[in-house]
């Protein structure tokens, strides 16, 4: 299992991921699952992955070997004219990769399942964040969906839904997802550190903030213990229930 996040905010856009894959509780080991593509004043492109890990690793390289030599294998996403076409790019090559890989019916393609967040921006147009289905198809974030969760989302939830704000900063959306992050992995052993992130700025062409929060990174143990900490204390205030 995995957990990835992406965020909609003013300033741009805010991308975060777990680390963790597993085959069972003796076979864990770490695997990136943030990828991207970068050409510095035309275009920045984040991909994000959650699934079968043999389809992820194979759509994320029939991308990369696409977009390293476009004017001989096409189509590219360094060459598509938006963002939407990059979101059905990487779509269709999903639906290829599971349709080659799975036999015949609904359960042999849903064990080579995967869904996939695709984010960023083209020149001349705003930052679009996407979230990809196994079949091919997306939808689009928007101001009533600011955010977009793949993986094991239900324990870092609630925090986005109460608390996510638009015009929130960089670091405060940082500190959000940190949270968020600390709920599902103290809740689910499939998911845990290092934790990736990604926060692009908004029209500036170029990935900017990046980097791997490991085990022992004190900021990240500080917010841990004081959310739980925070809780305790928000539940003690909590007025006391009284039997009739």
């Amino acid at each position: 299992m995995t957990y990835c996040v992406g965020l909609r905010l003013d300033a741009g856009l805010i991308f975060m991921s777990d680390t963790r894959t597993n085959a069972g509780v003796d076979n864990i080991s770490t695997v990136k699952k943030m990828h991207s593509w970068d050409i510095p004043g035309k275009r920045s492109i984040v991909i994000m992955t959650a699934g079968n890990l043999a389809t992820t690793q194979s759509v994320i390289s029939l991308l990369d070997e696409r977009s390293k030599a476009p004017e001989d294998r096409k189509p590219s996403i360094l060459e598509a004219p938006s963002m939407f076409q990059i979101a059905r790019e990487v779509g269709r090559t999903l639906k290829e990769v599971i349709a080659a890989n799975a036999t015949t019916g609904m359960e042999a393609d849903g064990a080579f399942g995967a869904t996939m967040i695709v984010g960023g921006q083209i020149a001349g147009s705003a930052p679009r964040l996407f979230l990809i289905y196994p079949e091919g198809n997306f939808i689009e974030a928007s101001d009533d969906t600011p955010f977009f969760q793949i993986g094991e989302a239900k324990y870092g939830k609630p925090i986005l839904v109460r608390a996510l704000r638009p015009e929130m900063s960089f670091e405060e959306a940082l500190k959000l997802l940190m949270v968020s992050f600390d709920s599902t992995i103290k809740s689910n052993l499939s998911v845990g550190l290092p934790l990736d992130y990604i926060a692009y700025d908004a029209d500036s062409l170029a990935i900017g903030h990046a980097a791997r929060i490991e085990q022992d990174d004190p900021y990240y143990q500080a917010v841990s213990n004081g959310w739980g900490e925070a809780l305790t204390l928000a539940f003690d205030q909590l007025p006391e229930f009284t039997f009739d």
